[in-house]
């Protein structure tokens, strides 16, 4: 680790994943202009869901917030394997969660703030973004959370 963000995320006591290999026919992420997209971004770690489920159902609403934080840690190191280092992101711009819901869950907002939260944390001012927290009725594996984040980055 050698960057200020790489810093920041030691000192939260995080470490930064491996990239999630993709699940079908896309990348991770990809670099457009000064812009970096990522894929969404399961709650993956050492290359399997630890949990999975409905929110509001199977996975409670913290747990959920969890695993959103998750999404976004692999979300960072989506951007760091296309930016280089992750000193060099602008700012967060937008980040959209997706909740794998029960039918009568509606705390969706809460759940992606796991994702927010820690990029807030990492980032500073610079991790205020835009956002969209979408329940929706499966997500990929069964999985409770799915996240993507675009990033603006500096030369």
């Amino acid at each position: 680790m050698s960057g200020a963000v790489d810093a920041r995320l030691a000192d939260l006591g995080l470490t930064l994943p491996e990239v999630v290999p993709p699940l079908a026919a896309y990348q991770p992420a990809v670099r457009s202009g000064v812009y970096v997209y990522t894929a969404g971004q399961l709650p993956m770690v050492d290359g399997k869901l630890a949990v999975v489920g409905k929110v509001g159902a199977e996975v409670t609403a913290d747990e959920a917030k969890e695993l959103a934080r998750t999404c976004a840690l692999n979300a960072l190191a989506a951007v760091k394997s296309v930016a280089g280092d992750l000193d060099r992101v602008e700012r967060v711009v937008k980040v959209v969660g997706f909740v794998a819901s029960a039918p009568d869950f509606t705390g969706q907002p809460a759940v992606v703030n796991g994702a927010s939260e820690l990029l807030g944390a990492v980032f500073g001012d610079r991790g205020v973004h835009a956002r969209s927290a979408v329940g929706v009725a499966v997500l990929p594996l069964d999985a409770p959370v799915e996240v993507e984040i675009q990033v603006e980055l500096r030369d």
